[in-house]
């Protein structure tokens, strides 16, 4: 696993290379200034309503009132620190709502990117298609809602786990990995479905490679610590990305 994150990481200075050597700027910069338009919008949306939905968990799981009969300075303590674990692992909740949403707006210009990416690198064209591409927009917003359930269903057992004094303090990261996870998935797709894999045997292809799809997901998630150039180049990269790192395990026989 660790070779695969080390290739798919590596893929994305590949990706920038790509990009100037066959000038895909305006595959890069329309969808990016879209991404990150909404993304200043959902970020304040959460911002506003973050502490409200945490105070409502709170008060509803008891917490709040046992936590009030008890006036140790170390459980106030230990309180502010699961309140800070909590508050990450609802903002990486709401990014993954976000972030799938976008996806499935977006899954016209990234299939069509993956496409363009294989098509230059494997040296032959594949024939445009109105029926194709219909057929790629409904697949990935098909595996885009099932990842989204299982993500779902993962995070909210990662949200009670932060409950749990120490062991919770772990749940963030493990928050991390499960959206990285999934979002390469989805990223990696693509490519997939190009290969006519069904949508279960891409599912069993991404769990048996799993290296390829996190190290795609975390490169997209540190992108974003680069406020607005890192939003604005981050989808788009991590989809052509995708598409170079199964390329490139291939060449490394870290894959057949």
């Amino acid at each position: 696993m660790l070779k695969e994150i080390i290739i798919s990481i590596q893929s994305f200075f590949d990706a920038h290379r790509f990009i100037v050597k066959n000038k895909l700027w305006k595959w890069i910069l329309v969808p990016g200034l879209i991404y990150v338009i909404l993304f200043i919008a959902g970020i304040s949306l959460f911002w506003i309503s973050s502490n409200s939905a945490i105070e409502f968990i709170l008060l509803k799981s008891g917490v709040r009132g046992w936590l009030d009969a008890h006036q140790g300075g170390w459980l106030r303590w230990l309180f502010f620190i699961g309140q800070i674990i909590l508050w990450l692992v609802l903002l990486l909740f709401y990014f993954s709502l976000f972030k799938f949403l976008f996806l499935i707006v977006g899954s016209p210009v990234f299939a069509y990117l993956s496409e363009k990416t294989e098509s230059i690198i494997e040296g032959k064209d594949f024939p445009f298609s109105f029926k194709q591409l219909f057929k790629d927009i409904i697949r990935g917003i098909r595996i885009a809602l099932r990842n989204i359930v299982w993500q779902t269903v993962y995070i909210i057992t990662i949200l009670i786990l932060s409950f749990i004094p120490l062991v919770g303090w772990i749940a963030p990261l493990v928050a991390l990995l499960v959206e990285c996870y999934y979002f390469g998935f989805s990223m990696l797709d693509y490519s997939s479905e190009r290969n006519k894999m069904s949508a279960q045997q891409s599912i069993h292809f991404i769990g048996t490679h799993k290296g390829l799809a996190i190290g795609n997901g975390l490169v997209f998630y540190l992108m974003h610590t680069i406020p607005l150039v890192g939003w604005l180049f981050a989808p788009s990269y991590a989809v052509i990305a995708a598409t170079l790192s199964l390329h490139n395990a291939r060449k490394n026989h870290v894959i057949i």
